[in-house]
């Protein structure tokens, strides 16, 4: 008879772990301990007596330790072996702001054009200042509110754009036939540029992977819309809490979908044409 050679691993092919992805550690990538769920953004990473480890942050500021251990930690819902980075003083390219741009050391915030940009809600503000919020301070363009834009026309006339004083719009869900679509169509000055994504909210435009969700529920007609989401997510209904969980998500432009990124580039490019 003739004699078998058995490697030293008797597991079935079948049953054998498959090596998961190596991703590098690098800082504020986000991704979640298998093991308790701890969901956070990366702090650091360390050599210790024990091995590697890296530092967690979530999003109310919690910090906690893990060892980086082979298929230790869940990224966009695949597991996967966090690594140490490539060393620190490998040559990087230059530093970027949240919105992609390159960051610009120690510069000062611009004194505030008179041109404005005006988005429909305080949720729609944060959004933006956390994109691009340097990017606006550099170029001196204040970022203001509206309560809806119903009274967009007469708002226009109230601000008197000008050449010198340029106004940008950005509008919810401005898709034709809707409202929305008609008020900013009878907004016909030169000298102003109303643009829009199609989502019903700014929460939509937040990517739902990086909240952690398989994506936006539909809600049905008549409900209101945030407290529709939170029930089909399973959240607590409050807007105001539910709002903090997706923008504490959102730490670059990645984290957007691109019609709410090329709007809102086009939007600052509009009002800093004129100096």
């Amino acid at each position: 008879m003739r004699s078998r050679n058995y490697g030293p691993d008797l597991t079935p092919p079948w049953k054998r772990q498959q090596p998961a992805p190596e991703v590098a550690a690098e800082p504020d990538l986000v991704v979640e301990e298998v093991t308790t769920g701890f969901c956070g953004a990366v702090i650091r990473c360390e050599k210790t007596a024990q091995g590697l480890t890296v530092t967690l942050e979530d999003r109310f500021g919690k910090h906690r330790v893990f060892p980086m251990e082979p298929r230790g930690f869940l990224l966009e819902g695949r597991v996967v072996t966090l690594v140490r980075p490539a060393a620190a003083n490998a040559p990087q390219g230059p530093a970027r702001t949240a919105s992609g741009s390159i960051a610009v050391p120690g510069a000062r915030a611009r004194v505030a054009r008179a041109g404005r940009i005006y988005v429909e809600g305080r949720h729609d503000a944060e959004l933006v200042e956390r994109v691009w919020g340097d990017d606006l301070r550099i170029e001196g363009v204040v970022v203001e509110y509206l309560e809806g834009i119903d009274d967009l026309p007469a708002i226009v006339r109230s601000f008197a754009p000008g050449p010198d004083a340029r106004l940008g719009v950005l509008v919810d869900h401005l898709v034709p036939g809707s409202k929305e679509s008609r008020i900013a169509a009878s907004v016909t000055d030169e000298n102003v540029l109303v643009v829009g994504h199609p989502y019903i909210d700014v929460w939509e435009a937040v990517k739902p992977a990086s909240v952690g969700i398989a994506g936006w529920p539909r809600v049905p007609r008549g409900e209101d819309w945030k407290s529709g989401v939170c029930r089909a997510l399973g959240w607590p209904v409050n807007t105001g809490a539910a709002w903090q969980r997706i923008l504490g998500a959102v730490r670059s432009f990645r984290d957007l979908e691109p019609e709410l990124l090329g709007r809102v580039e086009e939007l600052i490019d509009f009002v800093t044409v004129v100096d």
